[in-house]
């Protein structure tokens, strides 16, 4: 059987803690009967609306004198136990109740970014909270943050959203593999870290795609396929529109020629695409296979999604 690595939509967890319990308790019985398959399972998640949760709690804390400010890669970290926690106690239920005996771990992940990337010149991820133009000022002048308006709904705090380059725990991720633990890593793409001029790592606030973050991933284990979950069963092209239409199974090169085309939205499936793109380039004999959680065993078996190849 095959070596997946599937990657969760932070969105699909819920806002908050009961929501997103409930939510992985279900998204666990998805996961598990793919183990019951005999396939080999590594899962990644976002956590777009969780480490801005986190992020806003602690400066609502620090500037109302009840607590310490906390950087955003702290942040980042702190989402990925919190998430990593449900989802692990989600699938050992799972597995116990399925007569599975598999150990489950949480590796908080570093992913080490180019402290030269152009994203760091052109800040481009909003993150946290909406605030008006005074407030936004206000923060900028005290904290040296970028703001911009987003969507006409206030200003946000934007944040660099540059290239994954290495998994700093990869070895230990396959060192768990290896002793048969389902492994979940590289939540809301990892924490990015730079290296310094003594070769230290630190820190850095940003964000990396989750997908993007995958698909490093999938490709440094030699997964045979990533499998991203999203809300819909298929990537769709002239999307919204009456001549809507389905992608079922598709090669990379009608791919970029529907990207080039201006297919795919550039803050939804864009960035998925690019992924599925990146771990093929890396790993011609995979596939990669776009789909919602309901769908996922169906999308497995071939029945429903799309599915990207060579």
């Amino acid at each position: 059987m095959s070596k997946i690595v599937v990657a969760l939509g932070g969105n699909a967890l819920g806002s908050s803690p009961e929501e997103q319990l409930q939510l992985v308790t279900q998204t666990a019985k998805s996961l598990v009967s793919l183990i019951k398959q005999g396939h080999d399972i590594v899962i990644s998640h976002g956590n777009g609306p969780q480490v801005g949760a986190i992020h806003l709690g602690m400066n609502y804390a620090a500037e109302n004198g009840q607590g310490a400010s906390f950087p955003f890669p702290e942040c980042g970290a702190m989402s990925q136990g919190y998430i990593g926690y449900h989802l692990q106690q989600s699938l050992l239920n799972e597995l116990s109740k399925q007569g599975i005996a598999k150990e489950v771990a949480t590796v908080i992940t570093q992913v080490e970014v180019s402290k030269d990337d152009t994203a760091f010149k052109h800040l481009s991820k909003p993150i946290g909270a909406f605030y008006d133009k005074e407030a936004a000022e206000k923060i900028a002048h005290e904290k040296g943050y970028t703001f911009v308006e987003d969507a006409g709904r206030g200003y946000r705090r934007v944040v660099a959203s540059p290239e994954p380059k290495q998994i700093v725990e990869l070895a230990s991720i396959k060192s768990l593999i290896e002793s048969g633990t389902l492994v979940i890593a590289g939540g809301g793409g990892g924490v990015p870290v730079v290296k310094n001029d003594t070769g230290a790592y630190e820190g850095i606030p940003a964000v990396i795609d989750k997908d993007r973050s995958s698909a490093l991933l999938a490709s440094k284990l030699g997964a045979e396929q990533l499998i991203i979950l999203t809300a819909v069963d298929h990537v769709y092209i002239h999307y919204g529109k009456d001549n809507q239409q389905a992608l079922t199974d598709i090669t990379t090169k009608d791919v970029i020629d529907y990207a080039n085309a201006g297919e795919f939205a550039k803050g939804s499936m864009f960035p998925k695409i690019i992924a599925c793109l990146s771990f093929l380039d890396d790993n011609p004999n995979g596939e990669a296979i776009i789909t919602s959680l309901e769908s996922l065993e169906e999308a497995l078996a071939g029945k429903i999604g799309t599915r990207i190849i060579k």
